[in-house]
């Protein structure tokens, strides 16, 4: 299908790499249906790559916890200062939001008042916590995109348009079919990818407690291997100066590329929260999740959680299928345990992967992107769907 239309201008906004590269994936689609739509935004290389006109790099306002966004305070405000000026002055057709819910709902409200449609593409984590924001969505947003299987009946139930166009995961996994039941081979040698996340802040917080943990499991599992996981936003000389260290005692490596090729090798990770338990679980890969944020974010979040995991992986799956350890438990002895036992009971190892099919299934059928460009498209010449 090709939907032909007048020269339109779309603000694009996508606050992380996760987001750049989802971004990245729904402008393409867009300019499948329509070659004449020209795109400015907040963005990385992703979006750039895509012909993108980028106003703020991404990487200068990406940041993790509660209350470690004061740090960045200056570069948001003069982030949302420009994007007022384009709303208020060039005047897009319609305005995509993509996650990075504080920003962006500002963004959103302001669109609003210059009565400019947006398209919410992967929506905030509102079912979880700070509830009270569907509110704001309901009022300034025209349309939600959203890739979580529960979230189009959360939304309608609130009286807010949206449609489930799927995980957009599943257009980069759907054709690498998952691990089968782990192999005596594989557990007799195990390889755990170490995968820290993409921002500074988490890696600062959760690379020196994994690591120390592969100490620990390397006197235990002679075999053993490490490889830590380097996200294409974070230089590799500061990732590898957390990792020198543990050179001479550990057989550790750090690959950069795709999260995939670590799955690809590794027989178990240590997961930082986000998007990545769910890769990992496509992939069929069993995981030990780990969490810290700074001791005020965390008491100001344990408040606001609504739900009873944080592994979006165990959310989907409605059930704890995956280890959690957080704040304090997210510590190198305990993260060392966790994987111990989960290496000694490989029939638990099997109900696991059993169970990640589950949630691979749940998370809808590839397409996502070129769903919501045509969710896009038609706000952008219709102003209604």
């Amino acid at each position: 299908m090709t939907i032909l239309s007048t020269r339109k201008n779309v603000l694009i906004i996508a606050g992380e790499t996760s987001g750049d590269a989802h971004g990245a994936e729904l402008v393409r689609e867009i300019k499948k249906l329509d070659g004449s739509v020209s795109f400015c935004g907040i963005g990385g290389e992703g979006l750039k790559n895509e012909g993108v006109r980028i106003l703020v790099d991404a990487a200068e306002l990406s940041v993790v916890g509660i209350t470690e966004v004061f740090s960045k305070m200056p570069a948001v405000l003069r982030s949302f200062s420009k994007v007022k000026n384009i709303l208020r002055n060039d005047r897009p057709d319609l305005v995509v939001l993509i996650d990075f819910p504080d920003f962006n709902l500002a963004v959103a409200k302001t669109a609003k008042k210059f009565k400019i449609p947006v398209l919410y593409y992967i929506s905030p984590q509102i079912w979880a916590w700070r509830s009270g924001r569907v509110n704001r969505i309901k009022r300034d947003v025209e349309h939600m995109a959203v890739i979580l299987p529960f979230e189009k009946d959360y939304y309608t139930t609130n009286a807010v348009s949206a449609t489930f166009v799927g995980h957009p995961l599943m257009d980069y996994y759907a054709h690498i079919p998952a691990k089968e039941c782990l192999a005596e081979e594989d557990i007799a040698n195990p390889v755990i990818g170490i995968l820290p996340g993409s921002r500074r802040g988490e890696i600062e917080r959760n690379l020196p407690e994994m690591l120390a943990a592969a100490s620990q499991l390397q006197q235990q599992f002679k075999n053993m291997e490490f490889i830590v996981s380097l996200a294409p936003s974070i230089n590799r000389e500061w990732v590898a100066s957390f990792v020198n260290p543990y050179r001479q005692t550990c057989r550790i490596s750090l690959m950069a590329g795709p999260i995939r090729e670590v799955l690809e090798k590794s027989t178990l990770v240590i997961a930082v929260s986000g998007t990545v338990t769910l890769e990992s679980a496509i992939c069929g890969v069993p995981m030990v999740i780990v969490y810290k944020v700074s001791p005020v974010s965390y008491i100001l979040g344990r408040a606001l959680i609504r739900v009873d995991h944080i592994g979006l992986v165990n959310i989907i799956a409605g059930e704890r299928i995956a280890p959690e350890l957080i704040q304090n438990n997210a510590h190198a002895s305990k993260i060392a345990q966790a994987v111990s036992q989960m290496l000694n009971a490989p029939e638990t190892l099997g109900r696991i992967c059993e169970k990640f099919k589950i949630v691979r299934q749940r998370l809808g059928a590839p397409g996502a992107a070129r769903k919501t460009a045509e969710i896009a498209l038609f706000l952008l010449n219709q102003h209604e769907l």
